[in-house]
């Protein structure tokens, strides 16, 4: 399976998606530093939102073969600029969670908008969406030069 790491604002479900993709039961952890796993890179949203620490997310983003922009989709707003992926050297995809809140069209639209050409909805309490996720994740990628 290619490596992913998630990216995203607090509370945008990065941890619990990390669970349902791994099977575990699912429960509130607050993500207090990077989760390095086997396939899985867990990121605090507040490196996310803080410019400072951002430059973490760069760092570790060459230790994963996808980046995955998570967007809950009650969110007001977007932080991810405009075509924002073309400055990421990894494969980015779009991942919409909480999808049965809010509005996950426009989550979506605005995760096209930052440059996601792939983009997941998901709901990781009752799984839905993640068995495809799963799938493009055990697929073979294009080569990532270091």
């Amino acid at each position: 399976m290619r490596k992913l790491m998630l990216v995203g604002r607090s509370e945008a479900g990065k941890t619990t998606l990390t669970q349902a993709l791994r099977g575990e039961s699912i429960h509130y952890h607050k993500t207090q530093y990077i989760g390095y796993g086997d396939c899985l890179i867990d990121t605090p949203g507040e490196y996310m939102q803080t410019n400072h620490l951002g430059r973490a997310l760069a760092l570790y983003a060459y230790e994963a073969d996808v980046v995955g922009l998570l967007m809950n989709a009650s969110e007001p707003y977007s932080l991810y600029p405009p075509c924002c992926t073309s400055m990421v050297n990894r494969e980015v995809i779009g991942i919409v969670t909480q999808c049965n809140d809010g509005n996950p069209d426009r989550a979506e639209q605005w995760l096209r908008l930052a440059g996601c050409e792939r983009v997941f909805r998901v709901d990781s309490v009752t799984g839905e969406g993640i068995p495809e996720l799963l799938d493009y994740l055990n697929q073979p990628g294009p080569p990532i030069y270091h």
